[in-house]
């Protein structure tokens, strides 16, 4: 076992303020160690791993993120790592890796605090570095907090946008289809040898075959298949063709034998071209109003989400807490749609406008409403309430699952502490939401929990980001 001599523990920073005298102990303490390039020197979470002296060689410092190692950064001699989770006896913060061949003293741990604590020049570098450090860890933490609720957003939007883009997209291709129809239709007219009298007759069953549309009820889907299937039979019977491709919008629009029969009466043998005229008017009128459905949905979406982000506005802004609310229920219906957990809202609509960080305030409401719907699984009940409490507006989100169990209920709130299996997500979002809601707005975040009915609470000033 061979030790560094005090000249080369000499140019490492940590030990500026020392002479050699005081350096000593340390040489005495390390032992050297030397690795190839590629070698793990310790895996994160590792816990009394000591102090790394690096005097020769770049050593990487990666952080796991699920399965994935996330590269930090490079550290190459002489310096020293390590120094922080050893004081405080924690494990590494990170996973250490030989980026060239290294050289390296290793202290133990219960030496390197033995002698930070007897030597005060070491105490204070040591003590330096960590602000920065955590800072680093902690930007880093966040940074992904947010790009998490993004994902979140980015996947609820685009889910919610899948439906009534597909429709739209179908629906176009179908009017299409229509309109080409009803733009061919005067020149097969004209072709037919239809005359002006004739024209008009099949102009005014045009219109009533509308009008009758217009003022009809939506009926029950088996209805509407037995009225289709009669009065593709019809028109099979009479002999027009494609009697399967009109009988849709005709039946809708309550178009029956005697209705067909006029139209023979009118075109004669060419009917089919009227018939399919008719039909492609009334597919026209109602696949416009399909297609603005679907737009409007969309434009609801894209609503919802900039009244999210809270874009276009100051960072600092006035807001009805409950539009956060139901944006935030917006962004997670496709975490909703397929299941049967109901939302009940018991609004306090007196609430006044509360000054807050708003897209902050949102994420908040997302982690929360998440883990109630997570906590759910397929069904139960999500109860929002609001009220007034002095200059407070209070949010409590409720919901009737098995509960947050006693042994960990004090710990729900501690950074990356989780109930999900590995890889899942840094924890359950509920650090976040303390911190926005308590650091950032000065209020408060309390648990109440037992089987059948667990409540965060939530109380915020009015002028929250004022203070």
């Amino acid at each position: 076992m061979s030790h560094p001599t005090v000249a080369e523990l000499r140019p490492i920073d940590l030990f500026t303020e020392l002479d050699d005298a005081q350096l000593a102990p340390w040489a005495e303490a390390a032992v050297i160690h030397e690795a190839p390039a590629g070698e793990t020197l310790v895996e994160q979470g590792h816990i009394g791993y000591g102090v790394t002296l690096l005097l020769e060689g770049r050593i990487e410092l990666l952080v796991r993120d699920g399965e994935v190692q996330d590269p930090m950064g490079f550290n190459e001699a002489p310096t020293w790592i390590g120094a922080i989770p050893t004081l405080i006896q924690g494990g590494s913060a990170v996973t250490m890796r030989a980026d060239s061949d290294v050289r390296f003293g290793l202290v133990e741990p219960e030496d390197f605090i033995t002698l930070t604590l007897s030597q005060r020049s070491v105490f204070r570098r040591v003590m330096a570095q960590m602000r920065p450090v955590i800072g680093r860890f902690t930007a880093r933490q966040q940074q992904r907090e947010r790009l998490e609720s993004l994902g979140t957003m980015a996947a609820g939007l685009a889910h919610e946008l899948n439906n009534p883009a597909a429709a739209a997209q179908r629906t176009a291709s179908d009017l299409a289809d229509a309109l080409e129809v009803l733009s061919r239709a005067v020149g097969v007219f004209v072709e037919s040898g239809l005359s002006r009298e004739d024209a008009e007759q099949l102009v005014g069953l045009q219109r009533q075959a509308i009008e009758n549309g217009a003022s009809r009820s939506a009926v029950s889907t088996l209805d509407a298949a037995d009225t289709e299937d009669e009065l593709s039979d019809v028109l099979d019977e009479l002999g027009i063709g494609d009697g399967w491709v009109l009988a849709e919008p005709l039946a809708a629009a309550g178009v029956d034998r005697a209705f067909v029969e006029q139209v023979i009466e009118v075109a004669g043998d060419g009917a089919t071209a009227p018939l399919r005229w008719i039909a492609a008017g009334l597919s026209a009128r109602k696949l416009v109003a399909e297609l603005a459905q679907s737009t409007e949905q969309m434009s609801h979406l894209v609503t919802a989400i900039k009244s999210y982000a809270y874009m276009d506005r100051g960072e600092v802004v006035q807001v009805d807490v409950h539009e956060g609310l139901e944006t935030t229920l917006t962004i997670l219906g496709h975490k909703l749609k397929h299941t049967q957990i109901q939302i009940n809202r018991e609004y306090d609509t007196s609430l006044p406008r509360l000054t807050v960080h708003g897209a902050e305030l949102n994420q908040a409401w997302t982690n929360l409403l998440d883990n109630a719907i997570d906590a759910l699984g397929e069904s139960g009940r999500i109860t929002i309430t609001t009220r007034a409490d002095g200059d407070c507006a209070e949010v409590d989100i409720a919901d009737d699952g098995p509960g947050i169990p006693q042994q960990i209920r004090d710990r729900v709130f501690e950074p990356f502490f989780t109930t999900k299996e590995v890889g899942r997500g840094t924890g359950l979002g509920l650090d976040t939401a303390r911190r926005i809601i308590v650091d950032r707005h000065h209020g408060s975040l309390t648990l109440e929990s037992e089987p059948g009915r667990t409540i965060f609470r939530a109380r915020l000033p009015v002028d929250a980001a004022a203070r």
